[in-house]
């Protein structure tokens, strides 16, 4: 579906990775991406769009010592005013990693960590303004997904800490509460749809050491099939294939360690 975003959704998602070479022909192959690079002046970021329309971008990583974390993907949510953001971000107690910059005629970009310690983006439009499409969740059903980014999940250790925090930085204040158990809680993003995305309490949820982040969620018309050929490309599984009352999902990583999911149906 196009996509217009309101303040706080998620408005563009990119791939920090080790091997850009390796993702485009990955992702191409697994979703039908065709890749485009940018030239010096955006230091070969390259973007990726499906039927000719943008869905993600990807960059190299730069090695740093001072980076101990795998290859991953970001979600950027969309701002007004990113400075503005930053400061907010800064006040409710998150972590600026990159201050807002100006991308020269695209938009501004901030990146930071949310109270839990979770990287998020941050996207102020401008000639340029993120997903030219993305996919629909409609009663669990995954509907004009395939190769579509679709659903943004926060799964977090700080749970109450970060609704508080998202609300008060991104505006997020028509949330609606899924489930609120000692084995289940999730908040989504909007009480209406579109149900872009939520957050989920990690407690309970995530191994030991592994820290909480936000997971991209890719449609597919079939969630085995898809999984069964990104593992044939060199993806590994994180979690089996299960049913859910949400769809039919799938957690794997690419073949240099980036995590993401698969959501859709099994025919």
């Amino acid at each position: 579906m196009q996509f217009t975003p309101q303040p706080g959704d998620p408005t563009w998602i990119d791939l920090y990775t080790s091997d850009l070479d390796r993702a485009i022909a990955f992702y191409g192959e697994l979703f039908g991406w065709t890749a485009e690079r940018g030239g010096p002046e955006f230091g070969g970021y390259t973007t990726f769009s499906k039927n000719g329309v943008a869905v993600a971008g990807a960059m190299s990583r730069i090695e740093d010592e001072g980076d101990p974390y795998p290859d991953r993907w970001t979600v950027y949510l969309h701002s007004d005013d990113a400075a503005a953001t930053e400061q907010k971000a800064a006040e409710a107690g998150g972590t600026v990693f990159v201050k807002a910059m100006e991308v020269p005629g695209v938009g501004t970009m901030a990146v930071l960590a949310d109270v839990g310690g979770v990287g998020v983006g941050v996207w102020q439009p401008g000639p340029f303004p993120g997903f030219g499409e993305i996919g629909r969740v409609a009663d669990g059903i995954w509907q004009d997904a395939a190769g579509l980014p679709s659903w943004f999940e926060l799964m977090t250790r700080s749970y109450p800490q970060s609704l508080d925090f998202y609300r008060a930085v991104f505006g997020w204040h028509d949330t609606f509460t899924v489930a609120d158990t000692e084995e289940f809680r999730y908040t989504t993003l909007h009480a209406e749809s579109p149900m872009l995305g939520g957050v989920m309490d990690g407690q309970g949820h995530l191994p030991e050491g592994v820290p909480g982040a936000w997971v991209v969620y890719f449609g597919s018309d079939d969630t085995d099939k898809t999984a069964e050929l990104a593992v044939s490309l060199g993806a590994k599984l994180a979690f089996e294939p299960m049913t859910t009352p949400y769809g039919r999902v799938v957690g794997l990583t690419d073949p240099t360690g980036a995590h993401f999911s698969i959501g859709g149906t099994a025919r």
